[in-house]
C-alpha cells in the first residue's frame, strides 16, 4: 500500500513562499537544506523548492513557467474556519472564496499562496 509522505511545491521565490507558510500560516520548519525546505504539517511534509533548482534536485526535465497552475489544492484543517480566515485577512492574505458550509456539513474557504497555489482552509470531516 502506498502512503503519502510529502508534497513538494515548485515556487518562484523560496524566501517569499517560506515567509508565507511559516510566518502567516504558522508552519514550523522541519528541515532546511538550502534550496529545498521541508515544513511540518502533521502527518505529511510540505516541501518547497525554487523552480530554477528543480532539474538539479530531481534530474527531471522541468519546463519553468511563471504561470500558476490550479491543477491541485492544498487542504489545511482548522477548528474554526471563520476565525482562521479573519486572521489571515488581517495578515494581508487575499481571500479567494469566503467560508461556506457544504451540503455534507463541512465549512470551507480558499486563499492562495504567493505563487497562486489554491489553499483550502476547512473544518474536519470527522465532525
Amino acid at each position: 500500500m502506498l502512503k503519502m509522505n510529502y508534497l513538494i511545491l515548485y515556487v518562484s521565490n523560496l524566501e517569499k513562499s517560506l515567509s508565507f507558510y511559516t510566518e502567516i500560516l504558522g508552519l514550523p520548519i522541519r528541515g532546511n537544506h538550502g534550496t529545498y525546505v521541508e515544513l511540518d504539517t502533521g502527518q505529511t511534509v510540505l516541501a518547497m523548492i525554487e523552480r530554477g533548482n528543480v532539474k538539479e534536485l530531481t534530474g527531471l526535465n522541468y519546463k519553468s513557467s511563471m504561470e500558476s497552475s490550479q491543477t491541485f489544492e492544498i487542504g489545511f484543517v482548522t477548528d474554526n474556519v471563520h476565525t482562521t480566515i479573519e486572521d489571515l485577512r488581517t495578515k494581508g492574505v487575499k481571500i479567494i472564496k469566503e467560508p461556506i458550509t457544504k451540503p455534507w456539513g463541512q465549512t470551507v474557504a480558499y486563499v492562495a499562496d504567493p505563487d497562486g497555489h489554491y489553499i483550502e482552509i476547512c473544518s474536519s470531516m470527522d465532525e
